[in-house]
């Protein structure tokens, strides 16, 4: 299965995710958490001629595979280890079913499938030979080395159990205060133990002294005594109001024992000691699916260690301390169920996904001996991108396929059916695409680089400058014209036209539309056309059209100098001249201050474009006048004609 390559380099130490030949690192705390099981997926829907065609993909050849079909149809839901380290058991769905590893071989020994899910698994021997199955369906099944042995019921429905040795016992607990016990070497059931609690949700029996301890759903930790069936002790704080979801007893002494709820906090207490000697707070706010204690391999206190795991990491702090060691943040999904190796690094997850999670940490531990090739990997692999066999495909929905003008290739082998949509080939993809769309990386390559020339204009450094009250005009010309050198502005000799009142230039004296014959027309010019434009002047009955015409000559030559300019106006204001609109669109116009000759200009087809049909009436203005009406049907007469007869 998986097997060393030689490589060159090694994973950087930040906290960062490294993809390291065909693992990927990450260095949470600086301690390096290699994912095993970080390769390339294949699809269960790849046919046999594709997958011999990755055998040429230098990925693919490279990836670890520690075990063999290391993976359910739906997700895994527990994992556990034989006492004698020779077997891995791990249950999943969907179907229900139970795979049995063997280690020395690295692949699969056998399965077993079951009709109802899989809620928690014991082996009460040292191996594979005698498991314990607690169902979904209120049942318990025994089996042996050749399947199926024998099926009980328990009232209630269970949600753990536990074994005693000591006793034979089998200890089932659940949605009830009644603690069921099996002596499997009388075969039958004894009087149930009862708890002060409405509901237990975990039990667990120390190895070291026998006492059998339970979870309830209240957060009351109670131990019993199997042989005095007896309440040996109770705490009624030990899970701060919230029920307590995980509990395991310390091996080596049997006088610890910690407790997860499900607010996702982790208390050790000393079974002496009615407070927690530490408090662990996960931060998620997930409840705690399963508690751990680990040992290094030394001796010393550093070496001891709990991993507890709620379900969305899994925390590695000090027994003593309870500072934090590393983390474990699987990005697949949900976690249901941890298993590790006993004074190894090697972690196994059950996870809300097909495929479980395999992590090591080798400064936790060495690898096992069944797998300690990991170790030659994790020494000098040179770094390499990661890539999923899911990236040689592309997922399309039907609407894709249509514009892409595919959609002839529905229920061909070039389209695989997912979920709303298909799975294509991305070299198809891209060849479709390009034949829809020839010139769509030019034109992106374009957008592009104007997107990053507009960038690098705005990260310029600009100099804002204010106009002057003075000659405001002028300078703002004079800044459109050279930003930079400003003409006037920047010249110092010239600081006193926009600093002093008496330098003012007037733009509509004659002097300076003489001196500046090109410049635009000034209010009162532009009030003058204006008024030619839209009005007519209304001419006295005792003059007539030859004296107008005189009249205009005269005006014309006395604008030629400024006395005649002079005479003109008193001349105007001794004998005023009325002036009549030339029509309501005219008057409308003149109010605006804009002129009607781009428009009249325009054809009838381009005007009915611009006009705003939205309107159901228009204000008339200077006598105009408008009519509107509404036909019948037939050729009789209307109402309005009979009231007239």
């Amino acid at each position: 299965m998986g097997k060393p390559h030689s490589a060159g380099g090694a994973g950087g130490d930040g906290g960062g995710d490294d993809v390291i030949n065909s693992l990927k690192v990450s260095a949470p705390n600086g301690v390096k958490v290699y994912n095993i099981a970080s390769g390339k997926t294949i699809p269960k829907w790849m046919s046999d001629k594709q997958k011999r065609s990755l055998r040429r993909d230098d990925e693919y050849r490279k990836r670890v595979e520690i075990l063999q079909d290391l993976e359910f149809d739906g997700c895994s839901q527990k994992v556990k280890i034989s006492k004698d380290g020779q077997y891995f058991l791990a249950s999943g769905i969907h179907p229900p079913q139970m795979k049995c590893y063997e280690l020395d071989q690295l692949a699969v020994k056998f399965e077993r499938h079951l009709v109802a899910e899989i809620v928690d698994f014991q082996m009460i021997t040292d191996d594979y030979s005698k498991i314990v199955f607690l169902c979904a369906d209120r049942s318990a099944h025994f089996h042996a080395k050749f399947g199926a042995y024998h099926k009980i019921r328990t009232p209630r429905q269970g949600r753990d159990l536990a074994y005693s040795p000591l006793t034979c016992d089998l200890m089932i607990v659940g949605s009830t205060s009644d603690i069921y016990r099996v002596n499997l070497e009388q075969g039958r059931f004894l009087s149930p133990l009862v708890s002060s609690s409405p509901g237990i949700n975990c039990c667990g029996i120390s190895p070291f002294h026998g006492l059998l301890a339970t979870g309830g759903e209240d957060g009351v930790l109670e131990c019993f005594d199997p042989r005095a069936r007896t309440v040996a002790g109770k705490l009624e704080g030990a899970g701060g109001g919230a029920g307590i979801t995980a509990l395991r007893f310390e091996e080596t002494s049997g006088m610890s024992v910690a407790v997860g709820t499900e607010e996702g906090l982790v208390k050790l207490y000393d079974l002496r000691l009615s407070k927690p000697t530490i408090v662990k707070d996960h931060n998620s706010g997930c409840k705690v699916v399963d508690v751990k204690f680990h040992q290094n391999g030394g001796e010393g206190a550093d070496q001891q260690k709990i991993i507890s795991t709620d379900t969305r990491s899994c925390k590695i702090w000090h027994q003593h301390t309870g500072k934090t060691y590393t983390v474990i943040e699987p990005a697949d999904g949900d976690i249901n169920d941890v298993a590790i190796w006993p004074n190894s690094g090697l972690i196994i997850m059950a996870l809300e996904t097909k495929r479980m999670g395999c992590f090591f940490i080798p400064s936790l531990g060495p690898a096992p001996r069944w797998c300690s090739f990991i170790e030659n990997l994790t020494e000098e692999l040179e770094e390499e991108t990661q890539e999923t066999v899911y990236d040689d495909f592309k997922f399309v929905t039907r609407e894709d396929l249509e514009k892409l003008a595919l959609g002839h290739l529905v229920g061909t082998n070039m389209l695989r059916a997912y979920m709303h949509g298909f799975f294509l080939d991305q070299r198809l993809y891209r060849r479709a695409k390009a034949l829809i769309a020839p010139f769509a990386y030019e034109q992106y390559r374009a957008d592009r680089v104007a997107s990053k020339l507009e960038e690098d204009l705005k990260k310029r450094i600009t100099v804002e400058r204010k106009v002057p009250k003075v000659n405001a005009l002028h300078a703002a010309r004079a800044l459109a014209k050279d930003a930079e050198a400003s003409g006037a502005l920047g010249d110092s000799r010239f600081s006193q036209m926009f600093a002093d009142k008496d330098f003012v230039i007037d733009e509509e004296s004659k002097d300076y539309q003489v001196l500046h014959p090109n410049a635009t027309l000034t209010s009162r010019e532009k009030a003058r056309e204006l008024m030619e434009e839209h009005f007519t002047l209304i001419d006295d009955e005792e003059e007539d059209e030859d004296g107008d015409d005189e009249e205009a000559e005269e005006e014309e030559e006395l604008r030629g100098s400024d006395i005649g300019q002079g005479a003109a106006d008193r001349r105007k204001e001794k004998n005023p001249r009325m002036f009549s609109a030339k029509g309501s669109e005219n008057a409308e116009a003149f109010r605006n201050q804009e002129s009607l000759q781009a428009k009249r200009s325009m054809t009838l087809e381009q005007r009915l474009g611009t006009m705003d049909t939205s309107r159901a009436e228009s204000a008339r203005f200077g006598g105009a006048r408008e009519m509107s009406f509404t036909p019948r049907r037939g050729f009789g007469r209307g109402p309005g004609l009979e009231d007239r007869d």
